[in-house]
Formats: C-alpha cells, sequence, structure tokens
C-alpha cells in the first residue's frame, strides 16, 4: 500500500436550514475551501484530480436518486470516476476510507471526498422516522423503533450495568457545547451547565434535549493524495502546508442491526477476540474484567458497541498505537449522544469498559486552557470532540465523518486558529489524531488515524 495524505479540507456551516443554496451548492461551498486551502485555481484543480467519492446517507432528505451525480456535474467533475458510499451514520467515515483506498491501492493519485445532507427539507418528525429506517423496519421500526429510544435504552443498562450517572453524561454535553462556542462552524455554540442540561426538556429517559445532537444542513470535503499526487499539484504552483497529515491506520467493524441478535459472550472469549494487547497485558485488568464477568456482565450486550471495540483495534495495530489514551493527542468521536461518547471511550480503549462514565468526568478528554465553568479532577490527556462533536456541531449525516476529518487534518497541521478564527480549541503540539464514525446502534463503526509527518 502506498502512503495517502490527507492535505486540505473545507466544511460549510452546519445549520439548521440552508435555505440560500440547494445541496449541490452547499457541497460546492465546501469543495472550494478545501481548494483554496492548498492554494490552486478551480480549473487546475480540475485538471488534475483523478475522481470522487460521494457521502450522502439519504436519498429521502432530497427527495432524488442518484443525488451524488449530481453534485459530480456541478463540481466540474464529471466524466471523471466516482461512486457514492452510504452507511448510516458512519456515512461520512466510510467516504473517508474509500478515498484512502483509491489512493493507497494505486488507483488514484488524487482522490476528493465529499459529503453533505440536507434534512431541513422534512419536518423534524419526517427525519426522525428517515434515520429510523436505518433500523430493522420489519422487527424494531414498527414497535416505536426511533434512535432516542435505543439508546435510551442503551444507557440505562449501562448505568445499572457499571454506575453511570446523568450527571456524567451531562459533563459531555457541556465539555463539548462549550468547544463549540470557539468554532465558528459549529450550529450550537453554547456555555452550558450541567443543570442546564438536566432542567432541558426529556426526550427518552435519562437523555434530555441537550445529550443529543440536531439534525442539520452541511457539507464537508477532503482532498486526499499520494505521493505523486502531492508532486503533481506541486509542480502545478499548489501551496501544500506543512507539516505533512497521513492516515497511518484504518479501521472498520460491525454488528447485527437487531441488538437483540448480539451475543453474550463469556470472559474468555472476549479476551482472547476482543481485549486490547494493553487489555491481555495487564493482570490488574484481567483481574478487573473477571469481577466484571463473575457479577453477571456479557459482552457487547446492548452496553457497548462492538462494532467500536473491532475498528478500533484494527486500526491501532495498523498505525502501531499500543497505549492510546497517552499515544493520541484527540479524537473526533461520533457523540450522536452524550451516552454514546462515554459508551465509545470504553470501546476505542481510551478507558476499559465500566470506567466510562468517570473518565467522561475527570477531566482528561477536555482541552486544555478553556473555561468549562467545571472542577475537573484530572489535567486533560487526550481531548475528546476539540471541535464540538456533533452534539454542537450538529450531523448532517453524510458530511459528518469527513468534517471530523477535515477538522482533524486541521489540529495536526496547526491550523486552527486560521480556520476557526479563534486559537482555543488548538491542541498544543498535535502529532496523532482519530475520528471515529458510528452508524445505528453499533451497526457500522470506522475508525481511522492520522498523523502529522516529522
Amino acid at each position: 500500500m502506498r502512503t495517502v495524505y490527507a492535505i486540505s479540507g473545507g466544511v460549510s456551516n452546519f445549520t439548521k436550514a440552508r435555505d440560500d443554496k440547494n445541496f449541490q451548492g452547499i457541497v460546492k461551498e465546501a469543495y472550494d475551501q478545501a481548494i483554496a486551502d492548498i492554494g490552486l485555481d478551480f480549473p487546475t484543480f480540475t485538471h488534475l484530480v483523478d475522481g470522487s467519492v460521494a457521502s450522502y446517507f439519504s436519498d429521502h432528505f432530497t427527495r432524488q436518486l442518484m443525488a451524488g451525480i449530481m453534485a459530480q456535474d456541478y463540481l466540474g467533475l464529471i466524466p471523471k470516476p466516482s461512486h457514492r458510499v452510504e452507511g448510516g451514520g458512519a456515512t461520512g467515515g466510510i467516504c473517508f476510507q474509500e478515498a484512502w483506498k483509491s489512493v493507497a491501492s494505486g488507483h488514484m493519485d488524487i482522490c476528493a471526498a465529499y459529503g453533505f445532507e440536507t434534512m431541513s427539507h422534512v419536518e423534524t418528525w419526517k427525519g426522525n422516522e428517515f434515520i429510523a429506517l436505518a433500523s430493522d423496519v420489519s422487527f424494531d421500526y414498527p414497535v416505536g423503533g426511533f434512535y432516542s429510544g435505543y439508546y435510551a435504552m442503551m444507557v440505562t443498562r449501562h448505568m445499572k450495568e457499571f454506575g453511570t450517572t446523568v450527571e456524567q453524561m451531562a459533563m459531555v454535553s457541556v465539555k463539548n457545547h462549550r468547544n463549540a462556542y470557539h468554532n465558528q462552524y459549529a450550529q450550537k455554540r453554547e456555555r452550558l451547565t450541567i443543570a442546564d442540561v438536566r432542567n432541558a426538556p426529556m426526550v427518552a429517559w435519562p437523555l434530555t434535549r441537550l445529550d443529543i445532537c440536531v439534525m442539520s444542513d452541511g457539507a464537508a470535503a477532503s482532498i486526499l493524495v499520494s505521493e505523486e499526487g502531492l508532486r503533481k499539484l506541486e509542480a502545478a504552483g499548489a501551496q501544500i502546508k506543512r507539516p505533512l497529515v497521513k492516515v497511518t491506520g484504518i479501521g472498520r467493524g460491525t454488528d447485527a442491526m437487531r441488538m437483540s441478535d448480539r451475543p453474550h459472550v463469556d470472559y474468555d472469549f472476549f479476551m482472547e477476540n476482543y481485549a486490547t494487547e494493553q487489555e491481555r497485558s495487564s493482570d490488574e485488568t484481567r483481574a478487573y474484567y473477571k469481577h466484571l464477568w463473575d457479577h453477571g456482565t456479557r459482552y457487547p450486550g446492548v452496553h457497548s458497541f462492538r462494532a467500536g471495540r473491532t475498528a478500533g483495534n484494527m486500526a491501532y495495530k495498523m498505525a502501531g498505537i499500543q497505549d492510546p489514551l497517552h499515544e493520541l493527542d484527540f479524537v473526533e468521536l461520533h457523540d450522536a449522544y452524550t451516552s454514546s461518547e462515554i459508551q465509545t471511550y470504553e470501546d476505542i480503549g481510551l478507558c476499559r469498559y465500566g470506567e466510562g462514565g468517570p473518565f467522561a468526568a475527570s477531566g482528561k478528554a477536555f482541552v486544555p486552557g478553556v473555561d468549562y465553568g467545571l472542577q475537573l479532577a484530572e489535567a486533560p490527556i487526550c481531548p475528546v470532540n476539540p471541535s464540538g462533536g456533533l452534539i454542537a456541531c450538529g450531523h448532517p449525516v453524510g458530511a459528518t465523518g469527513l468534517m471530523q476529518g477535515v477538522f482533524a487534518i486541521w489540529q495536526l497541521q496547526g491550523s486552527i486558529a486560521e480556520h476557526y478564527g479563534d486559537a482555543a480549541l488548538q491542541i498544543p503540539n498535535a502529532r496523532k489524531g482519530a475520528i471515529h464514525s458510528h452508524a445505528g446502534t453499533g451497526t457500522y463503526v470506522t475508525y481511522s488515524i492520522l498523523e502529522r509527518e516529522n
């Protein structure tokens, strides 16, 4: 496989509704920014780019089949090759990895990945119905299968198993909204307290409105290249930021659509097939997990996302990461719910299973130097969602995973102040980061490692 560099990206403003442009225009807004970021004019880049990958979740929101080819046409990329990807909430993450594959395989030297969703075209209740179609329509959907209900069920099980509290969940919301206060692209730039989160309207206990991301209109785009693609662009006059950012690991995982079909594996099976190398090598952690299993824990049940653990382990192996909490400088994580952020801390090895709640409240996942109005017991180690995440930035599904990729590129380039107009969220000397994209109730998960070149 060839080395792949993620050299630039663009993001439209994520908003409740973009009444000023159609989806093609919103995509071009992000795409133009990605091109401008490398200092090329549109005709020159159009001549050099080999093809693209298009990302959007639902044909229902646009009421248009093959919307990807309409965006391809609008961007001036016809007749170059392209394909559309779809995988629920993980659609954007899949798109980023498919672009990586196109370059790593040698099929392309320069690949544009772009994604979008325009969710404002339908009423909120209808949008929730469309999203719920990503559950099993023969079994789950007819009995009220809306996603807030699913995630409420999953976190109540997490609370029962591990003692997770609503206050710990609220700290995730406070953190991510406060981060987004410094991000000009975010939909919800707010300073919240724990009381604000808990006093917000209840959607599905224990999840309030401020525990849940919102539907959005928006687009994101990224440009991935090989070493040869880098040479072609720079020969044409591109000004590509240094240090370069390369993609050093990708991972994916899947799970059954119906949660009732997910197994309850025993301790030995978990340790052999799902435990991280760090967990296997620690006698203390092995004893900790043995205690959990002896007292009734089964994996993955409905409290953990096995697909996330699979994706994380695969990406870490490829990137040579043994201790993600201390080796990663940040993670942009799919926090459709505050509860799913807590669950995913455990899946990607930032803490052990059962410790996500205390980890959320500890301070380890916060951005250094930002005033959250909270008393945090520990200093930041690995900031999670320094952008504000889905909860605060918004969740135009086909764009979300690519948005995470763009924000990760900017972090590793050290260009947050330039792009956000505010340096508060720049992680000092960030060298490695990860982006995590999640679909359904954990049915598709992608995880990608990006690293600043020395």
